[in-house]
C-alpha cells in the first residue's frame, strides 16, 4: 500500500496518489497533472483510476488532464449531470492490489459528495482510512452554503456515515488551512475520526439542532469565478495540452502589448510594487495569485505579468491555470529595472509603518483606514475608525471610499492590503498608501485595538 499527498499551495488543495499491486488511483487531481505521472514512474505503478470526491467550487479539476495521458476511468458522485467520466454510488467498490476502495455518499457540501474508504484485504475487510473530501476537514466541516438543506445534509453525512467507521480510522481530507471551503481548518492535513470527534468544533455540536445553526450561523465569502469553476467541473475542463508558455518582453514590447489589451498582474511583493510599478496594473502578491485573481481577472482578456524573478512565471502560471486562466501570453523579461531604463513612465504607492497610524489616529487626523481583511479577521479586532471592506468586494464598493481624502489600506501584513491599494489607484484614487505589516505590526506594538469581549 502506498499512499502520497500532493498539496498545491494557496489554494490549500490536496489531491492524493494511492496505489498497491502496481495499480493506482488519484483522488481530486489538480489541472498542472504531471506530478502524478512522475510518482507513478518512481513508484513502478499505472494509474487505472481517477476519483473526484465532489464538483469543486474554487479549482479546475485536472480529471480529464490526467485521464487523457494516462487512459485511466474517471468516477464522480452520481447525483449531479457530470457530462464525462462515470456515475458512482454508495456501496460501490474498486479493487487496486491489495487495497478495496469503497464509495460512501456524503452530501452537504455539494448534492452529490463522495468520501472513499480504503480497506487493506491482506489483514481485513474494515477501512483503515478515508478520504473525506470536502465534508470533513482537520478541526472544521465542509461549508454548506452552496445548496439548500446543506448543513441538515452533511449532519447526517458525518455523524450517520463517517463517524460509524470508527475512531482509529485515518482521514484525509481535501483541503487544509488556508482554503475558503471551512473556517476553522487546522494547519495539520491528517488526522482521525477519532481525533475529530474529540476536538473538531464543528463536531462538538453533536445535537442536530446546535450543529444546524452552527453551520447556518457562518459567514462565507463566494467569489464571482465560483460559478466559472462550477460549469466548467460539470462540463468537462478544456484541456491544456501543455502548460501556457508566456513570451519573455522587452518594455517596448511590452507596452505594445498593453496598449492592445492585455491585463497586467504585478506578483511582486508589497514592497517592491510600492517602489515603483507600471501604472494602471494591478499588484497580487504570488503566494496570493491563487486566493484573489478569481476575484479580480478578467476571463475574456490576455494577461501579463511582472515578476521579481524569472523563476516566479512557471509558479504564477501555473497557480492561474488552476482556476482557468489559460491565455497568459507574456512577462516583462528583465522586470521594471528594464521598463524604468526605457524611460517609459512608472508609479509608486506610498508605505506607512504602523506608528504614524498610531500617532494620526490619537491626534484625530483626516484619512480613511480601509481595513480589507475577511469579516472573520476584522470583527474580533480592529483599530478605531477602520472602515472595513473586504478585499474581494472592494471593486464593487468603491463608491463608499471618498476621492478627496487620503486612504491607507490595512490587512493582516500588508500583502492584501497592496492588492487593495492597486484596485485603487487602477480606480483614480489619487492619494493612496499602504500600511506596511498592518496588523501584524500592530499586535507587535501594542496599538489600540476594538476587541470584541
Amino acid at each position: 500500500m502506498f499512499i502520497e499527498r500532493v498539496h498545491s499551495a494557496g489554494l490549500a488543495h490536496i489531491s492524493y496518489f494511492i496505489g498497491s499491486g502496481g495499480r493506482a488511483a488519484v483522488i481530486d487531481p489538480r489541472r498542472d497533472c504531471e506530478i502524478y505521472a512522475e510518482i507513478a514512474r518512481r513508484e513502478g505503478m499505472r494509474i487505472t483510476h481517477i476519483f473526484e470526491t465532489h464538483r469543486n467550487e474554487d479549482y479546475v479539476i485536472g480529471s480529464r488532464e490526467l485521464a487523457a495521458s494516462t487512459k485511466a476511468e474517471i468516477y464522480h458522485g452520481a447525483h449531479l449531470p457530470f457530462q464525462y467520466g462515470n456515475p458512482v454510488s454508495g456501496g460501490d467498490a474498486f479493487d487496486l492490489g491489495s487495497l478495496r476502495l469503497g464509495i460512501l455518499e456524503t452530501s452537504g457540501h455539494t448534492p452529490e459528495s463522495i468520501s472513499i474508504t480504503v480497506a487493506d484485504r491482506s489483514s481485513g475487510d474494515d477501512p483503515i482510512a478515508v478520504f473525506t473530501g470536502d465534508a470533513l476537514f482537520v478541526g472544521d466541516v465542509g461549508r454548506t452554503d452552496f445548496i439548500p438543506n446543506g448543513a441538515a445534509l452533511l449532519y447526517d453525512s458525518i455523524f450517520k456515515t463517517l463517524l460509524p467507521l470508527g475512531d482509529g480510522v485515518i482521514s484525509y481530507p481535501a483541503h487544509g488551512a488556508g482554503s475558503v471551503c471551512g473556517i476553522h481548518m487546522s494547519a495539520r492535513e491528517v488526522s482521525t475520526l477519532g481525533y475529530e470527534r474529540q476536538h473538531n468544533v464543528a463536531l462538538q455540536r453533536t445535537d442536530r439542532d446546535n450543529f444546524l445553526a452552527f453551520k447556518n450561523a457562518e459567514h462565507h465569502y463566494r467569489p464571482p469565478y465560483f460559478k466559472r469553476m462550477e460549469q466548467q467541473n460539470l462540463d468537462g475542463p478544456d484541456l491544456l495540452d501543455g502548460l501556457p508558455d508566456p513570451c519573455a518582453c522587452t518594455a517596448d514590447e511590452f507596452a505594445g502589448r498593453m496598449q492592445h489589451g492585455m491585463f497586467v498582474v504585478d506578483v511582486r511583493g508589497p514592497e517592491s510594487f510600492g517602489g515603483a510599478h507600471i501604472p494602471g496594473t494591478l499588484a497580487i502578491p504570488l503566494d496570493y495569485v491563487p486566493a484573489f485573481a478569481g476575484w479580480l481577472l478578467p476571463y475574456d482578456t490576455a494577461i501579463g505579468l511582472v515578476v521579481e524573478h524569472t523563476h516566479e512565471v512557471d509558479a504564477a502560471v501555473r497557480s492561474l491555470i488552476r482556476i482557468g486562466y489559460d491565455t497568459i501570453d507574456a512577462y516583462l523579461a528583465e522586470g521594471m529595472h528594464d521598463w524604468e531604463t526605457s524611460g517609459r513612465h512608472f508609479e509608486g504607492t506610498p508605505q506607512v509603518y504602523i506608528g504614524e497610524i498610531k500617532r494620526r489616529l490619537e491626534e484625530n487626523e483626516d484619512f480613511v483606514l480601509l481595513d480589507v481583511r475577511s469579516e472573520q479577521e476584522f470583527t474580533p479586532a480592529h483599530l478605531r475608525g477602520a472602515q472595513h471592506i473586504y478585499v474581494g468586494e472592494l471593486p464593487e464598493r468603491l463608491a463608499e471610499l471618498p476621492k478627496d481624502t487620503l486612504i491607507t489600506t490595512f490587512c493582516g501584513s500588508g500583502h492584501r492590503a497592496i492588492i487593495a491599494a492597486s484596485i485603487l489607484r487602477r480606480d483614480g484614487f489619487p492619494r493612496v498608501e499602504n500600511c506596511l505589516g498592518s496588523m501584524a505590526a500592530c499586535r507587535a506594538t501594542d496599538c489600540p485595538l476594538i476587541v470584541l469581549s
